[in-house]
Parts: C-alpha cells; sequence; structure tokens
C-alpha cells in the first residue's frame, strides 16, 4: 500500500462526489500520489489556503453519475468541478493525459487518504501554520526543489 493510505485493509471501489450529488464517481486503487497544494490557483478555486489532491491514473476512476464541467485555469490545465453546486472536484494536465487528480475532500471517507507533501509553498499564506512533519516545496515537486 502506498504511505498516503491511512487504513491498510481499505476494500475498493471508493467512492466520493460532489456536495449536491449530481456528480459521482469511484477509484478501484489507491493513489499513487497525494499532496497538499498552496498554489493561488487552487486558493482562488477552492477559497481554502490549500487544497488536498490525490493521483491516479485515468482508467483507475470510473464516473458513476453526471458529468464534470471544466474550467481552463491555464493554457494546459483544467479544473473540473460539478456544474450544479460548484464543488471542486478534479484537475488534470494537458501534457499528460493518462493521469487524472481528484480532491481527497471529495470523497465519502477522505480520512482513509493522507498527503505526502506540501507544494507551491511560496503562496502559502502566512496565517495558516503547518504542523506536520512533510517535506514542503517552494513550486512544483518536480521543479528541483529540495
Amino acid at each position: 500500500m502506498p504511505n498516503n493510505v491511512r487504513n491498510t485493509k481499505l476494500s475498493f471501489p471508493i467512492t466520493g462526489g460532489c456536495l449536491c450529488g449530481a456528480i459521482r464517481f469511484s477509484i478501484s486503487t489507491a493513489p499513487f500520489d497525494a499532496d497538499y497544494c498552496h498554489c493561488r490557483r487552487c486558493q482562488q478555486s477552492t477559497g481554502a489556503p490549500v487544497s488536498a489532491w490525490m493521483d491516479f491514473k485515468l482508467e483507475e476512476v470510473s464516473w458513476l453519475k453526471g458529468q464534470v464541467k471544466e474550467f481552463a485555469s491555464t493554457d494546459k490545465t483544467f479544473r473540473g468541478f460539478c456544474g450544479d453546486c460548484g464543488s471542486t472536484l478534479s484537475f488534470r494536465h494537458q501534457d499528460y493525459p493518462q493521469y487524472l487528480t481528484l480532491a481527497i475532500a471529495a470523497l465519502d471517507n477522505p480520512e482513509l487518504i493522507s498527503p505526502n507533501y506540501h507544494i507551491y509553498t511560496s503562496s502559502q499564506m502566512p496565517w495558516f501554520n503547518l504542523c506536520d512533519e512533510l517535506p514542503r516545496y517552494p513550486g512544483s515537486r518536480n521543479q528541483g526543489n529540495p
């Protein structure tokens, strides 16, 4: 089991969805990665100081009900949300079409998955105190940060 899974006795599929129930999804396996993102685009799109995300191969996610509406937040990134209630649900990058990122909080039981690190901490709100020992990256983890 990946180190971001809190309960090693998970049974799959695990389900989730939006606030109003118009969109439902299931995941067939544990995410291969999970993070806290402090970037300004996540802050603005969710209205929260930090977002918690989990990453999957596209075939590991099934949409059971409804359809995600997407907003192009950059030339290459798309943020998925419910067109009825506005719940943040997904993130995808045009350069990586084989992957899909889902909001951990959209799970029916979000306590099951825990992020492994923090990214874009250069945009972290100064009044938001972190009390964990997870690795922190001022930008993307792939940008050669410590």
